[in-house]
């Protein structure tokens, strides 16, 4: 697959070839919900808590005596039945994520690409450079069109560029080991750099 290498000020920069195993499979739909789930429940901070009986602050006196009263037999005021009692069997803290083999987390990565490939929304560009200034990056990305987009450049990111990029509404930039499949498929446009093509060629082969 040939795409064509444009400059951030829309100038031509020659074309890149694109790996038909990375970006022209028929996307999954079941593969892709798999990894998105994966790294949703992983990022899941799984802090939910209640209180049970022994946590409330009520006494744990009998609230009346056992026989003679016409009601049901009742011990303290902490019981789940009453209000402000104690919850039964409630949420606890816990970790909501699970396992996924590293072969399916590439499978899922090279399926999301494939997808972006396939909408026609991957753009690549030849640097991702710029002198921090926040406003005249906006202007080209504004002028490129671009409203929600990722950014995926090489080993690291270029400081200046995510500085003038941090405060660009819709605009996320990320190293290529950072690239996962929810940021890819959340945005309508997946902006690559030519380092960052041969990073993520060498990172799924």
């Amino acid at each position: 697959m040939k795409l064509d290498v444009i400059k951030l000020d829309g100038g031509k920069a020659g074309s890149v070839e694109l790996d038909e195993a990375l970006f022209g499979l028929e996307p999954r739909a079941d593969i892709l919900h798999r990894v998105v789930r994966w790294q949703r429940n992983n990022a899941q901070q799984g802090t939910h808590k209640v209180k049970t009986r022994t946590e409330t602050s009520y006494s744990t006196k009998k609230i009346y005596r056992q026989k003679g009263t016409g009601g049901a037999r009742h011990g303290d005021r902490n019981a789940p039945i009453f209000r402000k009692g104690g919850i039964y069997k409630g949420p606890t803290p816990r970790s909501h994520g699970h396992e996924l083999t590293k072969k399916f987390r590439k499978l899922g990565l090279k399926h999301a690409l494939s997808a972006k490939a396939q909408e026609g929304a991957i753009v690549v560009i030849d640097t991702a450079e710029a002198d921090g200034k926040t406003k005249v990056l906006a202007k080209l990305v504004k002028d490129l069109g671009w409203k929600r987009a990722l950014i995926i450049d090489g080993a690291e990111v270029n400081e200046n560029f995510a500085k003038a990029a941090r405060n660009i509404e819709g605009l996320d930039v990320l190293p290529s080991m950072g690239a996962n499949v929810y940021d890819i498929l959340k945005r309508d446009t997946l902006v690559l750099t030519k380092a960052g093509v041969e990073a993520l060629e060498a990172r799924l082969k």
